[in-house]
């Protein structure tokens, strides 16, 4: 997200030294997995890839709805020895509340500790860094999107794209020049294949053999404002799903978009939450309807699209904006739908714990309205998870599990939530296995509020 990332460029000592202590969730579950480890059974199920059915996720045979978190930093921490441990402590508490699905960036491109000092080279201390990321994410039975570019100027972004193609005697004037230079469609293209292709330090595995990683991304919250009719960002999006495809068939894609609606779908831009946001060359129906994308995402930010200020409008628009989209993944899409970043800023006027755990229910409402349907909110991811020391990334948004008790323990029963519905049942049995679960389920259903 654009002005949340909190990105440092210099680091103090003092802060070093803090960095190097752990912390546990203990308190949350004694068992290292989290609440969706159901059955010994299951744990010794093989480490499979999450695919599509239709519109739903599915694992093993079965449903798999997500709960999940976003922590972008994790990288770029690990590439040091001394804030290496911050990147277990996100798993191990993130594991601890039940979550299942972690979304940080397979990119830094440029910049301080970059992965892509230069188009096509790398600093492979960094890139063993995200191998330690991906084999960390493994160790905790957790699922990673990766992001393999960012739209915005942290961590480089595509005008650093832009920048490098001046250098190379480009004469480019826009950041948007990104989507249709064929040089700068290269070079993406080739940081694609790096990445897909790179063979993890620490677990011998193939990037894109790895079912750890949950799907690719193919961009941090794409837009092309420079093209309000949306042609543009739309031709990049089918040259780029076609080409991740054509190297890696195995895994899932999605773009990245925030969601907001152009000009293909004019009835549904009365739900977008401002004028601007159709002029931005984005359009949410007609881009996931490129061949090659298997999954549509979508962010939910009132505070920076509304207003900053904290009102009960934040959750008015919450309920209809993610309604409106799950119906659209449903009627015309028929695709599974994953609101892949949520929250809400601390530095908000009238901000305060109670409002961001209202925020936090009011989107796992949504989710389980649909998933009690077998419908197509797949789940969401909130925006983020920081473990204790981590405090100078903190971008407003960060939930640090080990202090917010009321979030922490929303965030676990919607884990249970979902786990039970994962474990009902699956095609393979006909919807018919482990109804001993069903009690379990109403129970936890009737518990609306924490």
């Amino acid at each position: 997200m654009k002005d949340r990332l909190g990105f440092r460029f210099v680091l103090c000592s003092a802060v070093f030294m803090i960095l190097t202590q752990h912390r546990t969730l203990a308190d949350f579950d004694s068992d290292s997995h989290g609440v969706n480890s159901e059955s010994v059974e299951e744990e010794e199920e093989e480490w499979e890839m999450v695919q599509r059915k239709g519109t739903q996720f599915t694992l093993n045979g079965k449903p798999f709805y997500v709960n999940g978190f976003n922590t972008y930093w994790m990288m770029t921490l690990a590439a040091d020895n001394s804030t290496r441990g911050k990147v277990t402590d996100v798993f191990q508490q993130a594991s601890a509340v039940g979550l299942t699905v972690g979304r940080t960036w397979a990119f830094n491109d440029g910049q301080w500790r970059a992965l892509q000092k230069s188009p096509s080279v790398y600093d492979e201390d960094v890139f063993k860094a995200l191998d330690f990321v991906v084999s960390e994410a493994r160790k905790y039975k957790m699922r990673l999107i990766l992001s393999l570019v960012n739209n915005w100027n942290d961590y480089g972004g595509k005008a650093q794209y832009v920048k490098w193609g001046n250098a190379s005697g480009l004469n480019l004037t826009s950041d948007d020049d990104f989507f249709t230079n064929p040089t700068l469609r290269d070079y993406y293209k080739s940081h694609v294949r790096t990445v897909l292709n790179r063979v993890n330090t620490f677990t011998n595995i193939t990037y894109k053999n790895d079912p750890t990683i949950f799907a690719w991304e193919l961009m941090n919250e794409p837009r092309c404002p420079s093209d309000p009719s949306g042609d543009k960002l739309q031709s990049w999006i089918q040259e780029m799903a076609v080409f991740v495809k054509s190297l890696d068939a195995k895994h899932l894609v999605e773009i990245g978009l925030e969601g907001f609606y152009g000009p293909s779908a004019p009835a549904r831009t009365k739900f977008n939450p401002n004028p601007y946001a159709g002029q931005v060359g984005t359009d949410f129906i007609r881009n996931n309807q490129a061949l090659g994308v298997d999954f549509a995402s979508v962010h939910v930010y009132p505070d920076a699209w509304i207003s900053p200020a904290v009102s009960d409008t934040f959750l008015e628009f919450t309920n209809s904006w993610m309604q409106a989209h799950v119906e659209d993944a449903e009627m015309y899409l028929g695709m599974p739908v994953l609101f892949t970043e949520f929250g809400v800023s601390a530095h908000d006027p009238g901000f305060n714990t109670t409002f961001r755990d209202m925020m936090l229910n009011t989107v796992y409402k949504m989710t389980l309205n649909s998933t009690r349907k077998g419908g197509a909110g797949a789940g969401s991811l909130v925006w983020q998870v920081f473990p204790q020391g981590a405090e100078f990334m903190d971008d407003g948004y960060a939930v640090y599990l080990t202090r917010a008790h009321t979030a922490s323990k929303i965030i676990t029963l919607q884990s249970k939530r979902l786990a039970i519905f994962n474990s009902l049942c699956g095609w393979r049995c006909k919807w018919g296995c482990k109804k001993r679960n069903h009690t379990d389920l109403d129970a936890l259903l009737s518990h609306d509020e924490l």
